[in-house]
């Protein structure tokens, strides 16, 4: 039985998830979440500031994208038009241009506020499309100011199906989220940064497909049955609300409840209730990055 669940779970995702070919077309929707920090300041290898490196990086970047896919770079800190400094959808070179040319580095790093905003908007994108590949990517020199919040919101947003991969910018050590995202990559001088820009953003989001094998199914077989079968409830019915806000309940949606005489109130959930719904949540992300592994490395191989 679970070994009939496992392959549901990976037929699935050949329908809800397209594989590597298809990122690189209209598929494609990519968030990117550019550190401003006033840290972006200090210089890298052969003189430009980390945030000159990066804006170069993502404007080389971007004019190579498909002209059908959504793109969209929002920012730690406002910028000349507040924080989204691309608004996500098709990628306009000369408007990434002017909007890029007139970012400066300057304020904190408040990374999870940020990933909320940049998740809810590839779920608004994703209520209205359904298909494609949606993911952040988070380039940034520094750990985040509101730390509570990425703890909050990251394993929501891999439990939505979204990826997240991270570069770090001349970082003595690896960020935080290195070990717990779909990729880590180091950039230490500006070619090393626009290459990592361009694996992520033009096609090679997730780790090395051709890691995955054996180990991958193993991972996967050693979960429970039930897990598995709410995995392919997940991936076959992909919830788009919006970070920090739970699905509608079937009472909720009968309206409220009537009150009845000498019914005492039901007691409030229980925090293990609580405990159990965030580890289900963060097992169902884990779960569907390797799933995503191995697909994407059958892909390859074929």
């Amino acid at each position: 039985m679970l070994r009939f669940l496992a392959l549901a779970v990976i037929g699935m995702i050949g329908v809800v998830g397209p594989t590597s070919r298809a990122i690189a077309s209209g598929d494609m929707k990519v968030v990117v979440i550019l550190d401003n920090s006033g840290s972006m300041a200090e210089r890298m290898p052969g003189g430009a500031t980390r945030l000159e490196a990066a804006k170069q990086s993502l404007m080389r970047v971007l004019e190579k994208a498909p002209a059908d896919a959504d793109l969209g770079v929002l920012l730690l800190n406002p910028g000349p038009n507040g924080n989204w400094l691309v608004p996500l959808g098709p990628v306009d070179p000369d408007q990434v241009q002017r909007a890029v040319g007139g970012l400066w580095p300057d304020g904190g790093t408040p990374l999870g506020s940020t990933m909320k905003t940049a998740a809810d908007a590839l779920l608004a994108l994703r209520q209205q499309q359904r298909y494609g590949i949606y993911k952040l990517l988070i380039v940034t020199d520094g750990e985040a100011n509101d730390g509570q919040l990425v703890e909050q919101y990251l394993p929501e947003i891999q439990a939505r199906g979204l990826l997240v991969d991270v570069i770090g910018v001349s970082m003595a050590e690896d960020h935080s989220l290195a070990t717990r995202t779909s990729t880590y990559r180091n950039a230490n001088d500006p070619a090393s940064l626009e290459k990592a820009i361009s694996e992520v953003v033009l096609g090679e989001s997730s780790a090395n497909a051709n890691d995955a094998g054996q180990g991958d199914f193993d991972l996967i077989a050693a979960l429970p049955a039930e897990v598995a079968a709410a995995s392919l409830a997940a991936l076959a019915q992909q919830q788009n609300e919006p970070v920090g806000e739970a699905a509608p309940t079937a009472s909720a949606a009968r309206g409220p409840m009537q009150s009845i005489p000498n019914q005492p109130a039901p007691p409030p959930a229980a925090r293990d209730d609580r405990d159990s719904t965030f580890m289900t949540m963060a097992v169902l992300g884990i779960l569907f990055l390797v799933i995503v592994r191995i697909v994407t490395a059958i892909g390859k191989r074929r």
